[in-house]
């Protein structure tokens, strides 16, 4: 009698096991994945404060930077997709802040023949006086980088894992004074 109980037995753990592996299987599978966003996010974190640095320097190499950056992402982040954007601007108190302009209707936007001072010496009225680029001697840069990569595991009725994720990180560092910094420009236009 005791034998056909143990019999039993094993059968009722073969069919528990069956019945709890793949939830089991899932949730691990999760943990890999968010253990690679983990990392992944303080790898990317860590590559734009260094790239920041190694940018605010007058023999600064931008690209060098930005290789450096998708190289040690990549290392954690197979495939992903890397883009890094430098924003300069005069001071840090210009950082988001429009171009002068009259607003005469006192509607918030600089519209219906307006006039603004162009500062950022593109020839069109912006909200963000930024310009692109690693700017000059004692700008202030705002470096952001966007990742977009496949999770380790993809399993499709776990929709978090079966989408890609996209991890951002920035950073605002001032160059060093190299030089005479530029200041802004002072011609002026309409809005339309």
């Amino acid at each position: 009698m005791n034998r056909a109980l143990l019999r039993g037995s094993r059968g009722a753990a073969a069919a528990e096991f069956a019945l709890i592996a793949p939830v089991f299987f899932l949730l691990l599978s999760e943990v890999f994945n968010l253990g690679q966003m983990v990392y992944g996010r303080v790898v990317l974190e860590g590559a734009v404060q260094q790239a920041a640095r190694g940018s605010a320097l007058e023999t600064a190499n931008t690209s060098a930077a930005d290789a450096m950056v998708a190289s040690l992402v990549r290392g954690i982040l197979p495939g992903a997709t890397v883009t890094g954007i430098r924003k300069s601007y005069f001071d840090f108190a210009d950082i988001a802040r429009a171009e002068r302009w009259s607003d005469t209707n006192n509607n918030g936007r600089c519209d219906n023949g307006e006039a603004y001072v162009d500062e950022n010496r593109n020839g069109a009225w912006d909200n963000d006086i930024g310009v692109g680029g690693n700017g000059g001697a004692g700008d202030v840069v705002i470096y952001s980088v966007s990742v977009t990569y496949d999770p380790l595991f993809r399993i499709p009725f776990a929709p978090t894992s079966w989408s890609r994720t996209t991890l951002l990180a920035s950073t605002v560092r001032k160059n060093q004074p190299y030089a005479k910094q530029n200041g802004y420009g002072s011609g002026s236009g309409t809005c339309s």
